[in-house]
């Protein structure tokens, strides 16, 4: 135990130490928060006042202030997995270098089973995914309820710390797997080119789910991005589209749920709050399994 917890911490500290590697870790959430700003934000609040429009006891200024804090709020929702999976990627960078550097043979010549490199690995990745996770969610709630939000309660803080946790674990099983089989920086960057691109579309921010396809959406379910999404949308949306919705039509509400991935459903089922976080569960329980065998793997091989 002693052993494993020394490797996490060893682990921890090579991220924090890395200003490159946070930095670059919280990339995709700027360009998010860019794409937003200069592209998105003013077409997903029209849509919102729109429909709003002419239905009693509305106003289009309270209208247009509660739009603009839905869609806030719809942002931070997916800005929080996808820092669970760069973080996670960038923090299990410590294993290429480990490898190209020849350190990695030294961990494995001590005494020190394979398991317990391999979960310390996952686990200081889970960490550091969760530490950034909760100072995103921290940062975006504090500009939310400056801008007018209600302080989320003290439920909903913890239901975003669970999702946290789940998601940050099994990004972490998913990205160790990844390093794993890599074994070149070099490589290893160009896994991080393709995972940071597409993380904005698997969990639905660049594209809102409901304009994609029922063949992409399907696709989509193949992976945890969208999973982990749903719930952070659900949890953390459902007061202000209460607000923002006061008597509207419930078809009307349902129409923008499922528009803007705050329902979601895969071959024809909907994904609720169990579906969602037993498949994300599911997919880090997997990998961390694979991840395990594959390090298995290459101990046969180096021998």
């Amino acid at each position: 135990m002693k052993q494993y917890i020394e490797l996490t911490k060893r682990n921890i500290r090579l991220f924090f130490r890395d200003k490159g590697a946070v930095f670059f870790s919280l990339l995709s959430m700027f360009i998010v928060i860019v794409l937003m700003i200069l592209f998105l934000s003013d077409m997903n609040v029209n849509t919102v006042t729109g429909l709003l429009e002419g239905l009693p006891g509305h106003d289009t200024s309270g209208d247009r202030k509660n739009a603009e804090l839905l869609v806030l709020a719809w942002t931070s929702a997916g800005l929080i997995p996808i820092n669970a999976v760069m973080v996670a990627l960038s923090s299990l960078s410590s294993i290429i270098r480990d490898k190209t550097e020849g350190r990695i043979n030294s961990l494995y010549t001590a005494p020190v089973s394979r398991v317990t490199i391999t979960l310390s690995y996952i686990t200081a990745a889970c960490i550091s995914a969760v530490i950034v996770c909760v100072l995103t969610v921290a940062a975006s709630e504090g500009y939310l309820v400056f801008k007018g939000m209600e302080l989320l309660s003290f439920e909903t803080h913890m239901k975003i710390l669970g999702m946290i946790l789940a998601n940050s674990f099994t990004y972490s099983a998913i990205m160790y797997f990844c390093a794993a089989i890599v074994h070149s920086e070099g490589a290893w960057s160009g896994v991080g080119t393709i995972i940071g691109t597409l993380t904005g579309f698997l969990g639905g921010i660049y594209l809102p789910v409901g304009s994609l396809s029922d063949g992409l959406k399907d696709a989509m379910g193949g992976t945890p991005m969208i999973y982990g999404t749903v719930m952070f949308r659900k949890v953390m949306l459902t007061e202000l589209l209460t607000k923002t919705f006061s008597g509207a039509p419930d078809e009307m509400v349902s129409i923008y749920r499922e528009k803007m991935g705050i329902e979601y459903s895969v071959f024809g089922h909907d994904a609720n709050m169990t579906v969602c976080l037993t498949a994300v569960l599911a997919f880090g329980a997997a990998f961390m399994v694979i991840g395990v065998l594959a390090t298995a793997y290459s101990k046969k091989r180096d021998r």
